[in-house]
Formats: C-alpha cells, structure tokens, sequence
C-alpha cells in the first residue's frame, strides 16, 4: 500500500474502485477504532452527507453498537463515489491519523493545500476550529468526571477494604468454629469410647456378684453339709462307745464266768443232775432255743460294730475333704471381695470422669452456640454493609444520570457537542444481595428493574413466542416460557410436571406460536391475568397474618398462577391435595424475596431460642423448616417468575461488572420447583432408620406382595459393564468384586406386581429418581421409649438401644437433602411390633395411590 501511495495527490489520482478496496481490506480495523459521531461535521462540510444521513447513522434505533454504526457510514459513503472515499480519508487524518496510515501507508499532513478541495478553505478552518474546540471541552469534561470517579472510587476502595477486613474476622470465626466442632466430635467419641469401657467394665462386675452368689450358696450348703456330718459323726462316736462298752462288759462278764477244769467238770456233773432230775424233754428244748437266739444276737452285735467302725472312718475322711474346699472356697472368697473393691473404686474414677467430660460437652454446646449466634449478627452486619455500598452506587447512577440529563441538554446547541453524551457508559442495574435475594440479582423488592437507557429502542421490531410484545412486563416472560410444545405435540408449561426431560437432562423444546397467541389473546381480553404455571414444594411454615393469605404448612405442594399478584408483591398459589394434581384451597404467598426473608428470620429465631435454653424437641411436632441450600452459579428453575424477560442469554457479562460481593456461591431455598409422577406399577419401599427397616422387612418378606430386593455379586467385568449402563444402585467392596443392588433387580420386582424392600441409603433416592423409579419412604420416629419396644429384635442384629438412637438422629437429618416427600409414623400411633407393622402396610398402600412429586 505504501508503494501505490506515497503523496496525497496520488491518491486523488487514484480510481474509485482502488480506494474504496483499499477500505474494504482494512474495514475491520475501521468500524472497531473510528467514532462516526466525530467524522460527521466533515463529512457534511465535504457535502458527500447531508442532515438526514447524519441522523440516520447517529441515531437510527436499527444501529445498537458503534461498529454497525461505522459500517452503515461506509455503505453510504460508497455511494457517493470517489469523493466519498477521498472524504473519508481526509477525515481520518484530523481524528484517526494511525487509521490513515494503516490505509494509505501515509503520513497524515495537515497541509490545507494537499487536501481535495472538496470544501472550501475558510469552511475548513472553521470546522477544524470548532473540532478542536469540541475536543477540549469534552477533554475537560471528562477530566472532572475522571476526578470525580477517581475520588468515589477511593471511598468504595475503603468500604471493600472495610468489608474484607470484616469478611477475614468471619472466616477466622469459621475456623475457629470448624475447630472447635473438632475437638467435640473427638470428645464425643472418647465419650463413647468410655461408654463403652464402663459398659464392659459393669459386664464383668455383674459376672463377678454372680460368681460370688454362687460361692456364697455353695459355701452355705457346704457348712450345712457339714454340721449334718458333725451330727451324723457324735451318733457315731455315742454309737461306737455304747458298743465298746458292751464288748467290755461282755468280755468282762466272759472273763468272769470262765471257770476252772474241776469247777467246770463240778458243773457238768451238776447239769447232768439237773438234767436228770429237774428239767423235762420241753424246757431243755426251750433253754437251747435261748442260747440259739442269744448266739445270733451277739453276733449281729458284732457285725454291726463292725460296720458303724466303716461309717466312721468314712465320715472322717469326707469331713477333711469338706473341711479343704471351705478353705479354697474361702481364700476365693476374698479375692473375689478384693476384685470387687478395685472395681468399684475403677467405677467411681470413670464415672466422675464422665460427669466432667459432659460439663466440658455442655460448655463446647454453649459455646458453639454462642459462636453461631454471632455469625448470624455479624452476616446481619454485613449485609447492612453491602446495603450502604449500593446505596452508595445508587448515588453514582444518579450522578450519571443528572450528567446524562445535563447532556440532554446540550443536545440544542449545534455541533459535535451533541455526541458528547453518546459515548457515556449505560449505568448498571443494581444488585440485590447475594444471600437474600439470591435466585433473582437483577430484581428489586418493589418489582422494578432499572433500564439503560436506549434499551427500548434497541428491542425487535417483530413480536413472537420469544418476545413479550404487546404484554405487561413480567408477565411477557411467562408467556415466554411458559408456552413451547414437546416433539409428541402436547403443550406444557415450562414449570409444569409435564415437561420432563430425558435421563440427561436434554428437553429438545419447539416454539407453540399457537398456544402464545391464545395466551396474547387471552391476557388482552381480561380472561387470563397471568402466564405462570409451575408446581413448589415449600420448605418453611407460613402463618396466615392477614386476609387472603394462605396458610401453609413445610413440606406443602403449591400450584404457583401469578407471580405478579398485586404488582408482584405476592404470589397468588393453590393448595395441592396428595391424591391429585388439582388445585384446593387458594390465596396468597409471599414472593421469592419475602419468603427467603422469612426463611433466614426463622433460622435465626430458632438457633437463639436454642441458645437461651437447650430442650430436646418433642418426636412427631410440626416441623417449621426444611433446610436446602442452592448452587448460585447455577441457573434457578425459578427464574422465569422474576427475570420479566429482562436478561438475554445470548450475551456474555464482563468479567469486570461482576460485583465483589459474590463470594458466596449457596444460598438457602424457600421453595422449590417440584414436578408430578404417577407410577402405575407397585413402588419400592425404603425405611428410615435402616436398623429398624431390617427388622421390618424380615416380617414383610412373610406376606404376600413384598419381597426383599438382593444385592447381587458382581465380578469386576460385570460390575464395569451395569456402571456403563447406570444400573448401579448401591454398592459395597468385597473379595474379587462388588455386591450392588441394581435397578434390573427392582424393575423385575416391580414387573411381578411385587414392592421391592431397599436396604440402601438416602443418597440412593437420586440414583433412582434418574432411572425413573420413585420409591416411597417410610419415617418411624424413634425415641428412648420406642428404642426399648426393639430390644429383642436389636439383640438379634447384635445392635443397641443408644446405637439405634445414634442412626435415627443421623438419618433423620438426611431427610432434608431427599428430593420428595416422604411419610411418617408417630411414636403413639403403635404399641408393639405388629401395630407397627400394621401402620406400614397402610402407609405403603396410601403412599401408591399419592402423586409422586419430584425435584
């Protein structure tokens, strides 16, 4: 280019198709770096623009960016011819002299005598003149408002860094926080730890008195054993004397009556006369019968001796047998009192250890507490900090916009004074705290949204299914997204259960300009007043304050028809009853922004109450809050009720418009977008806790219609395989593989008209709902005195009563983060196991008849 064109003359020497391709290679450059609000007044002094060109490219509404602008002024000049292109140049050395060189490869020269001559000299000098002079009014201009920026700048400088030195006093409050919950799960779990020590501790106690009764029993039967010995003993020594007695008298009297060979001869001769002369044939035979008798008598005497001298010996030797097992019994004796003194004194030291551990708990309770309830006013603090801040911006926009006013102003001298507010940058909208008012930024409390200015004019001219012409605002962006037809040809609403989309989450939507006209048409005429129709499940109790409100209970389903209910301060709702998707009682909700207001006021009412007196609540109360925290950098399904059509999300924000309160990235939920599911097949059953499901479904499995759903083993090719296909339930380790329950297994279950009994966790409930299985859970509410009905049943699972405890306090805080409603039993709605068992056969059976309803 600079070979073709070395001096000025040469380009007037030049043909028309030459330079304007000169242009065209560089048209690029030219529409991103040229203002046409400054080459105007030469271009119409050159005569190659008139007023109306002029006005068409500066202010035409068609034109939304400058870049358009500079193309539209190239295709105008082009048809000017030659004189247009040479004009253009010209002018691109008072403004864009680095432009100029990139076109001509000249250096732009401000030689009057080298320009064209398509204007006259003093005309010239006269618009380089007022130019110049334009220039530095608008360079002073901008000066002031630069120092004026510069300087609040400074002060939201200060306010940030007052803001983060608080935020740093926060995160060192949650360190601490997170600390201290440290140290009371570890004393926790040596709490436990000691339980159980004196647990066993008390085992062996309890084993130690029963051994000790036992000795005591056998030690008291031994003596009494042995008295009966000590008695059976002196009627045997009486017995043996009295014998020797009679065995010396006998021999006495034997030795006495012994006589000589003449006194014994004397006698025979005696007794032979006697014989002879005084005892007859019968009373010889009666005196030989006495002696018969007294012989035997004598010898059973004897015999008898013989064996009370046996017994004796044989009570001698079993009383010192007795009398060693007193002495072992004894010596056991004391050391089994010893034991039992140590063990009791073990006892007393663990249990004032444990009276100490529960104060040092009680105080880390208090304390946590107390640090919570700091948290909550310093975030108070906070956001009446970020408050001030936009408040503080709030101030700037309306700065800019006395500056826009002022400009507007100007708008009536002539000259480029005009373009002087065209440059200035559109004020921001002002963003709502992230915390309360997360799920709309850009909308505020009263329903308005601030606009730039020249956004009206920069909307489509033609109205569609994608745009809210000829609708209030806020309620064009419910027909918006309200009306769009599925590939089957049904019409739904974007909120409504009957727009699902595939297990990946692709919906593939098509415009129903039909169903939009009818709406357009439907609104004009007063028929319709809105076109919201979404599903919410709420997640805080709502009173009834005034009249026409609804009261509303946690865990309600609400069919949301107007979000712009008394120009948006409200919702206008319909009770949903559990057997259908129809619509109840109706009234009045607060909006998004009120109910999350409420939300936080709720929690905080509830963690001081809590901290001014710790009670346990009661099992089966009205629950006042369900907590659910949302991604904010993902977008909301309830978008639609505040976005009005305002955002396009086509374009892409600037990094450096996001604001610097955006470091917190969750936020709580007060509703939450729902969708409706009728299954037609006998629904999985899953209980909460799952030690008492254990036992339920054991009695369960015995009837008709319930069966316990396996879990398979898997090979680790097999196990691959079901994960690719995403038939994977649930899933625990085992040696060379995996045993899983999968969703074939439910769905054979579920085939054989039979409910399948899941023993699986909470977090599984996702898993399911993704394969379009939505199983009803059954929460018993589980106290000490309820524990106690389990004991025998516990003992069998080899499980305690404070174990059970423990699992029911966990999963029932599970239950907030399930993704449906579940049913639950009371502790005074059964007595025994089969009253139990009774109520959930029921609640299975009420439960398949409800609509399912799913986030």
């Amino acid at each position: 280019m600079a070979e073709l064109c070395r001096t000025d003359s040469s380009l007037t020497a030049l043909e028309e198709e030459m330079l304007w391709e000169m242009m065209e290679d560089h048209r690029c450059r030219i529409v991103r770096s040229i203002c046409p609000s400054r080459l105007t007044p030469y271009l119409r002094q050159a005569k190659v623009l008139d007023q109306l060109d002029e006005e068409e490219v500066l202010h035409s509404p068609r034109f939304t960016n400058t870049a358009m602008r500079v193309g539209h002024l190239l295709d105008l000049l082009k048809t000017r011819g030659k004189n247009g292109a040479i004009a253009f140049l010209e002018s691109l050395k008072f403004h864009n002299p680095d432009v100029y060189t990139l076109v001509t490869g000249l250096q732009p020269s401000m030689d009057f005598t080298n320009f064209s001559g398509l204007m006259e000299t003093s005309k010239l000098t006269e618009c380089l003149a007022g130019a110049i002079g334009s220039l530095q009014e608008e360079l002073s201009q901008e000066k002031g408002q630069k120092e004026a920026l510069l300087r609040q700048c400074q002060q939201l400088q200060e306010h940030l860094g007052q803001a983060e030195a608080r935020a740093e006093g926060l995160r060192q409050l949650e360190a601490d926080h997170s600390r201290m919950k440290r140290e009371v799960s570890a004393h926790f779990h040596e709490v436990l730890k000691l339980k159980d020590e004196m647990l066993s501790l008390s085992l062996h106690y309890s084993n130690a008195l029963q051994e000790k009764d036992l000795a005591a029993t056998r030690c008291r039967g031994l003596q009494e054993e042995l008295y009966l010995m000590k008695q059976e003993l002196q009627r045997e020594k009486m017995s043996s004397s009295c014998e020797r007695e009679f065995r010396e008298r006998s021999l006495k009297m034997t030795n006495d009556l012994e006589p000589g060979d003449e006194e014994l001869s004397r006698l025979k001769e005696e007794n032979e006369k006697l014989r002879s002369l005084t005892f007859s044939l019968a009373e010889k035979d009666i005196l030989e019968q006495n002696l018969d008798e007294a012989l035997e008598s004598r010898q059973e005497l004897v015999n008898r001796i013989h064996s009370l001298r046996e017994q004796a010996m044989a009570a001698e030797r079993q009383r010192k047998q007795y009398w060693e097992e007193k002495e072992q019994t004894l010596l056991q004796f004391q050391k089994t009192k010893v034991d039992c003194e140590i063990y009791k004194e073990k006892m007393n030291v663990l249990q004032s250890q444990v009276v100490e551990l529960q104060k040092e708990r009680d105080q880390a309770y208090s304390a946590r507490d107390g640090s919570q309830l700091e948290m909550s006013q310093n975030l108070a603090e906070k956001d009446a900090l970020r408050r001030k801040v936009f408040e503080l911006t709030d101030q700037v926009c309306e700065l800019r916009q006395q500056v826009q006013r002022l400009q507007a102003q100007a708008e009536s001298l002539p000259g480029p004074k005009q373009e002087a507010g065209a440059r200035e940058p559109c004020p921001k909208r002002k963003q709502q705290l992230v915390r309360m008012f997360a799920l709309c930024p850009w909308d505020d409390s009263d329903g308005s949204s601030s606009e730039c200015p020249g956004e009206a004019e920069a909307s489509p001219q033609d109205p569609g299914p994608g745009h809210g012409a000829g609708l209030p605002r806020g309620r064009a962006a419910g027909a918006d997204k309200r009306y769009w037809r599925e590939p089957h040809g049904h019409l739904h609403s974007s909120g409504h259960p009957g727009l699902r989309g595939r297990r990946d989450g692709v919906v593939p939507r098509h415009p129903d300009y039909d169903g939009y006209k009818k709406l357009v048409q439907d609104l004009k005429a007063k028929v319709a007043t809105s076109g919201d129709s979404f599903y919410i499940r709420v997640n805080l109790a709502l009173e009834r304050r005034a009249e026409g409100e609804l009261q509303v209970h946690c865990n309600d389903i609400l069919h949301v028809t107007d979000t712009l209910f008394q120009g948006g301060s409200c919702w206008h709702a319909h009770r949903v009853g559990p057997y259908s998707t129809k619509g109840t009682e109706q009234g009045t909700i607060p909006n998004y922004a009120q109910a999350q207001q409420l939300l936080i006021a709720l929690i905080q009412d509830m963690a001081h109450r809590s901290t001014m007196a710790r009670k346990q609540p009661s099992v089966g109360g009205q629950k006042l809050v369900r907590i659910v925290s949302m991604d904010r950098t993902k977008a909301s399904p309830l978008w639609s009720s505040f976005d009005g059509g305002q955002s396009d999300p086509s374009q892409v924000e600037d990094p450096s418009t996001v604001c610097f309160w955006a470091e917190s990235y969750f936020t709580l939920v007060p509703y939450t977008l729902v969708h409706s599911h009728r299954p037609s097949r006998p629904r999985p059953v899953l209980f909460v806790p799952r030690v008492v499901g254990k036992i339920l479904m054991e009695k369960l499995c015995l009837l008709q219609g319930y069966k316990k759903c396996p879990a398979a083993y898997l090979s680790q090719e097999e196990y691959d395989a079901s994960s690719q296909r995403g038939d994977i339930i649930q899933q625990r380790e085992a040696s060379g593989g995996r045993y899983c329950v999968t969703c074939s297994a439910v769905e054979s279950l579920m085939g054989k008209n039979t409910h399948a009994l899941l023993d699986v966790q909470l977090d599984s409930v996702r898993v399911l709902h993704k394969m379009e299985i939505f199983p009803i859970i059954i929460y018993i509410s589980i106290n000490e005195k309820v524990a106690k009905k389990f004991k025998k049943a516990l003992q069998q699972l080899g499980t305690t009563e404070d174990q059970l405890l423990e699992a029911a306090r966990q999963e029932e805080g599970e239950l907030d983060k399930v993704p449906c409603l579940y049913s639950s039993l009371a502790p005074d709605s059964w007595s025994d196991l089969h009253a139990l068992l009774g109520c959930v056969r029921l609640a299975i059976a009420d439960e398949q008849k409800k609509v399912v309803w799913t986030e």
